[in-house]
């Protein structure tokens, strides 16, 4: 019995020893974290709550302010060179998306993916990762360039560039803008009756949902992406959402730019010193306008405002779904747009194919049918304070907001102030996963990555962003480096030279007090286009057949 006494303390002591100093015990490594990728469609800096909008978001609010909000995140000022860019991160032309996803005739301009890069996707897959993906797709259009030939395990995609929301026929393009999942095509997809209930941005979260349940018993971490088309053209919205808004923009649009930049000063997002940039020079004063135009115009808002409102609800099942599966606590979340607002006008039934022309008609931006634009005047204030556009370098058409959210892992309401990229998407969630970036994949040389990890910055810890950025987009070209900023408009090609710090909404041209600066930015430009493969943009054109 005394033997059997020291061996029992002697057994207690041992495991007391051993948890203190973790002698021969080897620690279980900690879960990799699920990762959540959000992106919209056309949506403008200023268009979120939490990015100053009087549009209620209470789900990305709570995102914002319980994660960190970047307020000099850049996109690449178009849809497909942004998602080419994110995936890779590369500048699009080294990814071979230059332009858009048709091909222009050289390697940067194919018009879809090249094998010298690997996709989010193809980096978390060897490191164990469920790859998930619903959404618009827009960057590769035959089946190997579908998403699930670039590294995504389940996708439902929209493959081309947007639909109609209520039935989701092209409005354009019928052979590109189709939809696949997991690998077929959905030949009746577009033609085939939709209920009552259906929405294409609760469509995109009813897929997203799905494949997160099939996720439960894998013993896997996971990385969705979620690519909304909304609210891209055609403005299209359930009716109920738009009476929320119908009559709360009768004030017009210099009022709602106006208070917009107040609440952004007031947050912090923006400094004071960058002033409110003048309205468009292509939109008239509200007072301008008969009492029916502004009616009409009203109405064209509302029905964004509805879409916006729609997809934060969406957004919010997304969180809900999480919560439930139990993985909320190890869960990254970020949220992003592609580009700046849009100032697109409505097409015409000439543009669209038969089936979609068939329901174009002249009606109201709140019926279901219609094809809509808000156009300059609204994409103006959605783009508050900045000059300018999807499509063009300057900051209305480039900035976005960026949300970061990972609750017990990043500190809440902080606001990160350095230059971001794009293309600091995918070397971020490679690091945040342990993902070391080959030097080859599948028997093909990769390029180095262009973006650089902003874990730092998750991890509430200093972060001094990108030296250095640059931007072509079809003539449209850009620099920013430090404090400084150069523009360029095609086909003008006159260089412009701003100082962002003291300037970021671009009023003050410097080019002609300042022009060592402005020869030492064109320098690095010229270097870089070199480097990415960019063409000019006249000379391209001319050579396509």
């Amino acid at each position: 019995m005394k033997h059997l006494y020291t061996y029992i303390t002697f057994s207690i002591l041992l495991v007391l020893y051993v948890s203190a100093y973790g002698i021969g015990v080897s620690k279980p490594k900690p879960a990799k974290p699920n990762i959540v990728l959000i992106l919209v469609d056309d949506m403008g800096f200023s268009d979120i709550g939490a990015y100053g909008s009087e549009i209620p978001t209470p789900n990305l609010d709570k995102l914002a302010n319980n994660g960190v909000r970047f307020t000099q995140f850049y996109n690449t000022s178009r849809c497909c060179p942004t998602r080419a860019a994110l995936q890779s991160g590369v500048y699009p032309h080294q990814a071979g998306v230059g332009s858009m996803n048709g091909n222009l005739g050289t390697p940067a301009y194919q018009g879809y993916l090249n094998k010298n890069i690997i996709t989010i996707a193809e980096g978390l897959k060897t490191q164990g990762y469920t790859t998930l993906m619903s959404g618009k797709w827009h960057i590769g259009n035959t089946p190997e360039q579908w998403p699930g030939a670039r590294g995504y395990d389940k996708y439902f995609a929209l493959i081309g560039g947007t639909s109609h929301q209520f039935y989701p026929h092209p409005y354009k393009l019928a052979e590109l803008n189709f939809f696949v999942k997991n690998g077929q095509k959905l030949e009746s997809y577009t033609t085939d009756k939709k209920p009552d209930s259906y929405y294409l941005t609760d469509e995109f979260t009813d897929q997203a949902l799905e494949f997160l349940d099939e996720t439960k018993n894998t013993n896997k971490p996971f990385f969705l992406f979620t690519a909304y088309n909304a609210p891209h053209f055609p403005i299209q919205a359930r009716k109920e959402d738009i009476e929320k808004y119908k009559g709360k923009y009768m004030q017009g649009w210099d009022v709602v730019r106006t208070e917009r930049y107040k609440r952004l000063v007031n947050m912090g997002v923006i400094r004071p010193e960058w002033k409110l940039s003048p309205r468009d020079t292509l939109i008239p004063g509200w007072d301008q306008l008969r009492q029916t135009e502004k009616e009409a115009w009203d109405l064209k808002m509302a029905v964004y405002a509805a879409m916006i409102d729609r997809l934060d609800y969406n957004i919010g099942r997304i969180l809900t779904k999480l919560t439930e599966l139990g993985v909320d606590k190890n869960t990254y979340i970020f949220f992003l747009s592609d580009n700046g607002a849009s100032h697109e006008y409505a097409f015409s039934a000439k543009s669209q194919t038969p089936e979609a022309a068939s329901l174009v008609k002249p009606l109201t931006a709140d019926n279901p049918q219609s094809y809509v634009s808000y156009e300059y005047n609204w994409a103006n204030v959605s783009n508050t304070p900045f000059r300018s556009f999807k499509h063009w370098e300057h900051e209305g058409g480039i900035s976005t907001p960026f949300i970061a959210y990972a609750p017990g892992k990043i500190q809440a309401g902080g606001l990160v102030p350095a230059p971001a990229h794009v293309i600091d998407i995918q070397p971020t969630i490679f690091d945040l996963a342990g993902v070391k970036y080959p030097q080859t994949y599948k028997g093909n040389t990769l390029i180095s990555q262009e973006g650089i990890s902003f874990k730092s910055a998750l991890d509430g810890k200093e972060w001094k962003g990108n030296d250095i950025i640059f931007w072509e987009h079809q003539g449209n070209r850009a620099v920013r480096q430090g404090d400084w900023k150069i523009v360029s408009f095609y086909p003008e090609n006159k260089w412009e030279l701003y100082n962002i710090k003291e300037d970021r909404t671009e009023l003050h041209n410097l080019a002609s007090s300042n022009p060592a600066k402005l020869q030492e930015l064109i320098n690095l430009y010229n270097a870089w286009a070199r480097r990415a493969g960019v063409v000019e943009w006249e000379t391209l054109v001319k050579k396509t057949p």
